[in-house]
């Protein structure tokens, strides 16, 4: 994929199936640069979960995003107890960084949040994430105490949707 920035990029964001091939592509990008890009490696299988299940209607929902038709990033929402949920799997592919793609994909699983009665969005991040923090403070996430045990994350965020 090449970089669009010379014109304007035609962004799509659709929900889907977290096992779709498109979803499967991007997950596994989202793996490898977490694997080289934490200090101890990432392994998925233990990580907190976010199996496909929990990803899918009505326990949650998967995101791709979608560059001239190019997958590009994803992520998730998984419903939690009542009216919490949280995001997961927030990735864009480096050549798309810079887009607004991340931006997009958050608002879409916000909204999505709002749609069926989620009062507060949660996420975790790993302190190597830099500009995940950043997107995350800059769209209204605080950072709150610890609320799970997700053995990669050094930072918890929340943020009211109502």
């Amino acid at each position: 994929m090449t970089r669009r920035r010379g014109r304007r990029a035609s962004i799509e964001i659709g929900f889907e199936a977290p096992d779709s091939r498109d979803a499967r592509w991007c997950l596994q990008a989202y793996f490898d640069e977490l694997a080289v890009r934490f200090e101890t490696g990432f392994d998925p299988a233990k990580s907190n979960s976010a199996e496909d299940a929990e990803l899918t209607p009505p326990a949650g929902y998967f995101v791709v995003a979608r560059l001239d038709d190019e997958p590009v990033g994803c992520g998730a929402l998984k419903l939690r107890d009542g009216r919490i949920g949280e995001i997961k799997r927030m990735w864009t592919a480096p050549a798309a960084r810079g887009l607004g793609v991340a931006r997009r994909i958050l608002a879409t699983l916000e909204a999505k949040a709002a749609e069926v009665g989620i009062a507060t969005s949660r996420l975790e991040t790993n302190e190597t994430l830099h500009e995940a923090q950043a997107l995350y403070r800059s769209s209204g996430y605080r950072e709150v105490a610890k609320f799970n045990d997700e053995p990669y994350a050094h930072h918890w965020f929340e943020k009211r949707l109502e």
